[in-house]
């Protein structure tokens, strides 16, 4: 499939050059890291994730791809067909089928949304609060080929209050994306409501595990820098995120933590102890040519003052993400499958 061209550069072009090192600065403020509290990124936390993927969404495409999400990875797997092999589960476990009109929660750039749909042959609408994002994903579906642009489109809303009609969907899901929401029960409240009656809402949900232990003191500052470096109001338990879903009014039909048993740590392209060409990007080599790259750009001012901060806040999230799954305190891959009951308005 051919796909708009990904960063070969890291700048941030969602941001205006001239306001970047202040909205690093206003992002950084909310984080407990920087003296910030849960409380108010909660209450905040739509323009909290709208600076959050203004700053680092050319980031993720340079280091990452078009997909912003980790994923199951089988021995011998690259982590590329990981990530698409874990987008064509979700589609196989909705049962997606060319006539669905399916719903993407939190859909980034649309890689998933693109990918599924060409696995499946449902139309996909994405939901998304960026407008960068938006106006990156357009151009993507626009030259991805295959009808893509026909099936799939962008939805510039919050999706704690979606304009959709009520039971307008054949299928939700949701990848990495609703650990942004300040509350999880409205949320899926929110889409029990678009759902159909008897159909399904999928996802991937970013959570702490039962071997986390609140108070720990270094337990707690890995879980801050994850929620610094990935634009979190906090992390939800797994036993949490099942409750949210059973409150909102789903059933739940499958719930588990896919990291137990995938054969390569879900972490490992983070990991900069690991050598790699296919993601060297992320290994300890790429970061220090890119952390030398983004200064060179910065001092030349090609780049916005702030984008080496940027990169900075980057590489913690990498070095929490890679901690907090080492101790296993921290999951991505949380995987569930949810129906509405038929007999629900």
């Amino acid at each position: 499939m051919a796909t708009a061209t990904v960063s070969s550069v890291p700048i941030v072009k969602g941001v205006a050059h001239a306001k970047v090192d202040a909205e690093v600065d206003a992002y950084e403020k909310l984080h407990t890291s920087f003296g910030g509290d849960r409380e108010r990124r909660k209450a905040e936390y739509m323009d909290m994730v709208n600076k959050y993927y203004s700053l680092a969404t050319d980031f993720y495409e340079y280091g990452w791809g078009t997909s912003f999400h980790f994923a199951h990875r089988l021995r011998g797997e690259s982590h590329e067909c990981s990530i698409k092999r874990h987008e064509h589960f979700l589609a196989l476990r909705l049962g997606l089928k060319p006539g669905h009109k399916v719903l993407d929660v939190g859909c980034g750039i649309g890689g998933p949304m693109r990918e599924i749909a060409l696995f499946s042959g449902a139309s996909v609408m994405g939901v998304n609060n960026n407008d960068y994002q938006i106006t990156r994903g357009t151009e993507y579906n626009r030259r991805a080929g295959h009808g893509i642009s026909e099936r799939c489109g962008f939805t510039k809303a919050d999706f704690m209050a979606m304009p959709f009609p009520a039971a307008s969907y054949d299928a939700v899901y949701a990848i990495d994306a609703t650990c942004h929401a300040p509350d999880a029960v409205g949320c899926y409240k929110e889409i029990f409501r678009v759902l159909k009656p008897g159909a399904a809402f999928a996802g991937y949900e970013w959570c702490s595990t039962p071997l986390y232990r609140k108070g720990d003191k270094e337990q707690d500052r890995i879980m801050a820098e994850i929620e610094l470096g990935n634009g979190l109001p906090d992390v939800r338990s797994t036993d949490e995120v099942r409750a949210a879903l059973v409150a909102a009014g789903f059933e739940v039909e499958e719930a588990v933590d896919l990291a137990l048993t995938a054969d390569i740590p879900w972490y490992e392209p983070l990991d900069p102890s690991r050598w790699s060409l296919t993601t060297f990007r992320t290994t300890m080599a790429g970061r220090l040519i890119t952390r030398a790259m983004v200064n060179t750009l910065e001092t030349l001012r090609i780049a916005p003052k702030g984008s080496a901060r940027v990169s900075s806040f980057l590489e913690r999230a990498g070095d929490g993400l890679v901690a907090g799954g080492k101790t296993g305190i921290f999951t991505p891959l949380y995987f569930f499958i949810a129906r509405k009951p038929a007999s629900a308005k």
